[in-house]
C-alpha cells in the first residue's frame, strides 16, 4: 500500500540542512553589533583575545565582528574582509546608529504619550 509512486521522477523537497546549521550561529542584530563597535575601538579582534570554542567554526579564533561571522582559517576570513557584503557592512556600522527597539515602539505610538502642554490648571 505505501512506498514510493513509480511514475513520480521529481524528488520530494525536504527540510534544508543548511537551514538548520545556520540556526546554530545565530546573528546579533545591527543595534547590538554597532554597539559592541562603539566600545571597541579599532575594529578587528586579535586571534589571541578570543577564547577556544570547540562548537564554532575554526575553533572561535577567527571573527569579523562587522558581520559578526566566524571563519575557520585566516585566509577564508581575510577573503572575506574584501567582499562586498563586508565593505558595505563596515561603511554601515560607521555611519549614524542603527534602529533600535525602542525607535521602532515610538513610531508605533507605543511611547510615552504626548498631550501638548498643560494650559490651565484647576
Amino acid at each position: 500500500m505505501g512506498g514510493k509512486c513509480p511514475s513520480r521522477k521529481v524528488k520530494k523537497r525536504r527540510y534544508s540542512h543548511k537551514t538548520a546549521r545556520r540556526s546554530k550561529f545565530l546573528l546579533k542584530g545591527d543595534d547590538a553589533v554597532y554597539e559592541e563597535l562603539q566600545q571597541k575601538p579599532g575594529g578587528e579582534m586579535k586571534e589571541a583575545t578570543l577564547p577556544l570554542d570547540e562548537d564554532l567554526p575554526g575553533m572561535g579564533q577567527y571573527y569579523c565582528l562587522h558581520c559578526d561571522r566566524y571563519f575557520a582559517n585566516v585566509s577564508v576570513r581575510d577573503e572575506h574582509f574584501k567582499t562586498k557584503r563586508h565593505k558595505k557592512r563596515v561603511k554601515q556600522m560607521m555611519g549614524p546608529a542603527p534602529h533600535t527597539q525602542l525607535d521602532a515602539d515610538l513610531a508605533a505610538g507605543m511611547g510615552a504619550p504626548d498631550n501638548g502642554l498643560k494650559l490651565m490648571s484647576m
